[in-house]
């Protein structure tokens, strides 16, 4: 019959170092305190459940807001959000990485998340956009096929150098590729922070601006939880990736994630920018033409 042996003192401490350091990964992995900053609201935004939960409020003296510590140039990004119920018409959480808006000039980049609000049993509209070089104009919006006040939804940006991905619970509803070798520009060379604000934009946001907000709903909160950011930190004029960089750098949409990206755009999509001849009339944009085909 074999010997048992116990394990030593110094193989017991070891596995409780194990422990310990595990534990604390897991609390500083997505935590509020530690990965952002409030940057407006005068006490609106709170952070709650030891750094677990950010709540942002709007009532009609302000909004609030925050941002990430760090900065990225390129990444994969999540955030699982729960949105204003009820009436929400009139509001705005956006939800965005941007250069720095201190430093906004003429030619920042931006990727956007919007969610518009609405009067009480009206879907939200997911407004999406790119901006490259101070450049917009490349809406798509989407309703959602759930509710996004009655549970939380995890909402992820995918940016490396040959696209942008915009997903929703792990599901791509849009793509924009680096196209710019047909000389379309691409964010690509500025850093940028991870944003998100809850404000009023009833002059637009809810049927044009038709639907006004109703402030005897306020206030109206957003929340927040489970942030996640693989990708490269720019600290003192570099890029620093994650030991992970492979998984995401050159990720691409495979079969079935294209297949789900066409079952939303064919069944979800309210707005297009690439099918509005209207708005331009001289011809569209020339990602329009060439995106789905290369």
């Amino acid at each position: 019959m074999a010997a048992f042996h116990s394990p030593s003192t110094a193989s017991i401490w070891m596995v409780l170092l194990l422990l310990i350091g595990f534990s604390m990964a897991a609390f500083a992995y997505g935590n509020f305190y530690h990965n952002f900053d409030v940057v407006w609201g005068d006490g609106r935004a709170v952070i709650q459940e030891g750094g677990d939960l950010l709540t942002l409020s709007l009532d009609k003296t302000s909004g609030s807001g925050f941002q990430s510590k760090d900065e990225y140039l390129y990444g994969k990004i999540d955030m699982q959000l729960k949105l204003v119920p009820g009436n929400s018409a009139g509001t705005v959480t956006a939800y965005y990485v941007s250069f720095q808006l201190s430093s906004k000039g003429e030619a920042w980049d931006e990727i956007d998340f919007e969610f518009l609000g609405n009067l009480s049993g009206q879907p939200y509209i997911l407004h999406t956009n790119v901006f490259c070089q101070g450049k917009g104009n490349r809406e798509q919006q989407f309703y959602l096929w759930f509710d996004p006040t009655a549970d939380f939804h995890t909402y992820s940006i995918l940016w490396n150098p040959e696209r942008i991905v915009f997903s929703v619970d792990g599901i791509p509803i849009r793509e924009f590729k680096n196209l710019e070798f047909l000389g379309v520009p691409f964010p690509k060379n500025q850093k940028m922070r991870l944003y998100s604000t809850l404000w009023n934009a009833d002059d637009w946001a809810t049927r044009g601006g038709l639907v006004k907000t109703d402030w005897s709903q306020a206030p109206f909160k957003a929340s927040y939880r489970n942030f996640n950011a693989d990708g490269c930190v720019w600290s003192s004029g570099s890029s620093y990736c994650s030991s992970n960089k492979n998984a995401w750098f050159w990720e691409e949409l495979n079969f079935a994630k294209k297949g789900q990206m066409k079952w939303v755009q064919n069944n979800y999509m309210v707005y297009n920018y690439c099918e509005d001849t209207k708005r331009f009339p001289q011809g569209l944009p020339t990602e329009c033409t060439f995106a789905d085909i290369l």
